[in-house]
């Protein structure tokens, strides 16, 4: 059973930045892409960044883009999100997910809350 559990969120002031850490486990990651999504109250989920586990490609909403950066650790079988230069349109729930790109089955983490105080 695949299990992810985020971690790292918090308070911040804008201009500031955090890390997230996405610890995952339950099985091998090799044929995942890992992806933070983010949801703001009243708003919908929106993607924000993405990477492929075998190869590491990245991928970013223009929203974040040379600001947020996604990386992992295999040896950890952890995806991190680091978060720069933080603005208050930031804060939202983050949401680690792991899509096998073989059955495109979508499994979540339970979020971590992020504030960006302005």
């Amino acid at each position: 059973q695949v299990q992810l559990v985020e971690s790292g969120g918090g308070l911040v002031q804008a201009g500031g930045s955090l890390r997230l850490s996405c610890a995952a486990s339950g099985r091998t990651f090799s044929n995942y892409q890992m992806r933070w999504f983010r949801q703001a109250p009243g708003k919908e989920r929106e993607f924000v960044a993405a990477i492929t586990w075998t190869g590491g490609s990245t991928y970013y909403a223009d929203s974040v883009k040379g600001r947020f950066t996604i990386s992992k650790d295999n040896a950890k079988n952890t995806v991190y999100l680091q978060m720069n230069s933080l603005k208050p349109e930031d804060t939202a729930v983050y949401y680690c997910a792991a899509r096998s790109t073989v059955t495109l089955n979508d499994y979540w983490g339970q979020g971590t809350q992020v504030t960006v105080s302005s």
